[in-house]
């Protein structure tokens, strides 16, 4: 049986790789699908699912690859979808904005901010009605906090006692804009630890304590009913949309970007292996493992074939 912090390297590794891959490939334009990479945010996800039960569900944005890796655990599907062909999750219709994966309880993803929150909201007071002891989980980023269906979500769960996971993942950016210019209060916690809602928050980047902080909301929320708050910091990366650096804008430093750098969950996470008495020989067999099944799956999907045109009025609701 592989010891958590190896199980959380392995998950992290997968999504860097990943998307990794991705930023390599995109330029060709065989990607086709606009992409919101995670990279340098993978701990948040890592770290929170790790933590839910497989039966869980889980509902996210479009920055999603890291929440559909996390809980499938599939890439011959991830890049099918990604490359637009038959052997997609949902046969190349999806693409990145939209990846879910219902049969490993991803239940959905959407490109409009905030329109999964109450979704999740709606999935977790089902399951409460049930009593059938599963967990919902939503995430979203800070820019979500400005939409009104967040507060309503919010306080609808709370009224009821709704057992809802809500994950913010707060890189201080609704696209360029900073949190500062945007939103008429300093804490978002003090704010929402009004409500009758349990909050925890956190600005570490290794997974392991969002996995321990998880364990916690995750207990409180099963023995005392009702919902949770997570406030999770990153840093972004890359630019919001597409798979390059954006520090020419002017809106954020590089020099920012290199004191997070620093604190890379991927960096930290592997020399927390090391430590813990882990070869680098054996580190580097399992990162080589995930990179050969990467790579099997994006030549399998370069592959495949395209849906075919009557695939365009299959599956849709009108």
């Amino acid at each position: 049986m592989k010891d958590r912090n190896t199980e959380l390297y392995q998950t992290m590794y997968l999504i860097r790789m990943s998307e990794e891959k991705i930023r390599a490939h995109y330029p060709s334009d065989k990607l086709k699908t606009p992409v919101h990479l995670c990279i340098g945010q993978e701990a948040i996800v890592t770290g929170v699912i790790h933590e839910l039960k497989p039966e869980d569900q889980v509902f996210g944005t479009y920055r999603n690859h890291g929440i559909y890796l996390a809980k499938s655990g599939n890439t011959d599907r991830f890049f099918g979808e990604m490359f637009g062909r038959k052997t997609g999750e949902f046969r190349g219709k999806a693409g990145s904005m939209h990846l879910c994966s219902p049969r490993s309880g991803f239940m959905g993803s959407s490109a409009i901010v905030g329109t999964t929150i109450p979704l999740a909201l709606g999935c977790a007071f089902v399951n409460k009605q049930k009593k059938n002891g599963r967990l919902t989980a939503v995430f979203f980023g800070d820019g979500a906090i400005d939409e009104g269906v967040f507060w309503e979500s919010l306080n609808f769960a709370c009224l009821k006692k709704i057992p809802l996971l809500f994950v913010c993942e707060d890189n201080n950016l609704a696209i360029h804009s900073k949190s500062s210019e945007r939103q008429g209060y300093r804490s978002i916690t003090d704010i929402i630890d009004r409500f009758d809602c349990h909050v925890i928050q956190s600005k570490s980047t290794d997974p392991e304590v969002i996995a321990d902080l998880t364990a916690q909301g995750v207990t409180h929320s099963l023995e005392k009913g009702g919902p949770v708050f997570f406030h999770f910091k990153y840093y972004r990366y890359l630019e919001h949309v597409g798979v390059n650096e954006d520090f020419q804008f002017g809106y954020r430093s590089r020099d920012e970007f290199k004191r997070w750098q620093a604190i890379d969950p991927i960096l930290l996470q592997r020399k927390k292996l090391l430590a813990n008495g882990h070869h680098e020989n054996s580190i580097r067999k399992i990162e080589a493992k995930i990179i050969e099944q990467i790579e099997k799956s994006i030549l399998q999907a370069s592959q495949a074939p395209f849906p075919p045109d009557t695939d365009l009025y299959q599956n849709v609701l009108v």
